[in-house]
C-alpha cells in the first residue's frame, strides 16, 4: 500500500471516485484497551476516546498534505501508535512518523530484509528476550544480554535488528503503547574488545531510533553487572541522550536488592534473584518467529518514496559522520582508561 495511494483515498480531490473504489478498504479500528487503561491514556497521554478517530484523521491529513510521498501505512491503528507516543501532539507525532521512516531508509544494514527468520541466530543466542510476566505497572521487560554475542559470528547490526523487531512486536499491543516498556540490560562479562564495536556512530544511530524514531515509551533502563568499562560506554552514549531519558537510567552493579526496588523479584528469573524460575528464551523466540507473515505484511506497506522531500531527514549525514569519526578517535583510550 503506497503513501500516494493512501493519500488519494483520504482526499476526494486527489483522484476519481472510480480510482478510490479500486483501493482496498482500510481496516476499521476497534479499541482493545481496558476501562482502566482508557482512563490512564486520558490522564497521561491526553487521549480522548470521543476524539480519537478525529485525531487520527488529522494526522493522516497532515501526512498527505506535507509528506505525500512518505510511503507510509495510514491505517488508524498504525497512526495511533505515533499519536500516543507524543501525547496526541499532532506536529510531534508527524515528526516522529517521518523520523521512523527516515531511520529505516538511512541504515540499510539494519533494515534490509528485516524479518524474524533473518535474525534467528541472535534469538537463539539469548541476546534479547522478553520476560514472560509484566511488571506491576503493566509493562513488558525487555532483557538484553550482550555477553551472549560473539562478534566473530555476526556483526553488531544483527543484534540491533533483533532488538528492533522485538520492539515492533511489542508495540503492536495497545497496552504497551499506553504503558510503555522497561529495559533490563545485563553487562556481565562485557570485555573491552566487545565494547569497542559500539562506537559513537552506532550509538548515535541506535539512540536516534529509540528517542526520536520509534513510537514506544521507554520508562526505565536498568543496568546490572556493569563492569568498570561501562563508564566509558555510558560516556559515549550520554551526549546523545535527552535529559528525560538519561534520568531513567539506573545502574545497579551487582546489587540485586537495588534491582528489585525497580523490578520486583516475582517477575524476575532466578539469574537475577527472582522467583520466576530459570530464564526461558524459547517462548518469546517462538512468538516472534511465528510472526513472520505479520511482519512481511506490515513492512510491505512501508515503501521507499518515489520522491523525497529535503526536510524528510532526522539528521544531516556529513556533519554527524565527521563528529562520530572525531569521537571514535578518542573512544578507545577512554575505554582503556576505564578498563
Amino acid at each position: 500500500m503506497s503513501g500516494d495511494s493512501d493519500c488519494a483515498r483520504t482526499s476526494p480531490s486527489a483522484g476519481s471516485a472510480s480510482d478510490a473504489e479500486l483501493l482496498p478498504a482500510r481496516p476499521r479500528y476497534e479499541c482493545s484497551l481496558s476501562p482502566e487503561l482508557v482512563t490512564k491514556a486520558r490522564e497521561e497521554l491526553q487521549e480522548k476516546p470521543e476524539w480519537r478517530l478525529r485525531d487520527v484523521q488529522a494526522l493522516r491529513d497532515m501526512v498527505c498534505k506535507d509528506h505525500p510521498y512518505l510511503g507510509t501505512c495510514l491505517d488508524d491503528a498504525f497512526l495511533l501508535r505515533f499519536l500516543r507516543a507524543r501525547k496526541f501532539d499532532y506536529d510531534r507525532a508527524l515528526q516522529l512518523l517521518v523520523n521512523y521512516h527516515t531511520c529505516r531508509r538511512s541504515w540499510p544494514e539494519v533494515f534490509n530484509n528485516l524479518r524474524p527468520s533473518a535474525i534467528k541466530a541472535v534469538l537463539e543466542s539469548g541476546f534479547v528476550t522478553v520476560l514472560p510476566r509484566l511488571d506491576p505497572q503493566g509493562r513488558h521487560v525487555v532483557c538484553i544480554r550482550p555477553d551472549r554475542w560473539t562478534p566473530s559470528n555476526y556483526p553488531i547490526t544483527e543484534n540491533i535488528r533483533a532488538i528492533y523487531l522485538t520492539l515492533e512486536k511489542l508495540i503492536q499491543s495497545e497496552e504497551t503503547q499506553v504503558n510503555g516498556i522497561v529495559i533490563l540490560a545485563d553487562y556481565k562479562g562485557v570485555s573491552l574488545s566487545k565494547a569497542s564495536h559500539f562506537g559513537p556512530f552506532v550509538a548515535k544511530k541506535v539512540i536516534g531510533i529509540l528517542q526520536d524514531g520509534f513510537p514506544i515509551r521507554i520508562k526505565a533502563v536498568n543496568i546490572i553487572n556493569e563492569p568498570r568499562i561501562f563508564k566509558g560506554i555510558f560516556a559515549i552514549i550520554k551526549p546523545f541522550l535527552k535529559e528525560k531519558i538519561a534520568n531513567r537510567f539506573f545502574l545497579h552493579g551487582g546489587d540485586l536488592n537495588s534491582l528489585h526496588q525497580n523490578i520486583p523479584p516475582v517477575i524476575l528469573p532466578e539469574e537475577y534473584g527472582g522467583t520466576a524460575g530459570k530464564l526461558d528464551i524459547s517462548a518469546w523466540n517462538e512468538l516472534l518467529l511465528a510472526s513472520e507473515e505479520d511482519f512481511l505484511h506490515d513492512f510491505s506497506q512501508l515503501l521507499l518514496p518515489s520522491d523525497s522531500s529535503p526536510h524528510d531527514t532526522l539528521v544531516s549525514g556529513d556533519a554527524d559522520e565527521k563528529q562520530c569519526d572525531e569521537s571514535l578517535r578518542g573512544m578507545k583510550p577512554q575505554l582503556y582508561y576505564c578498563y
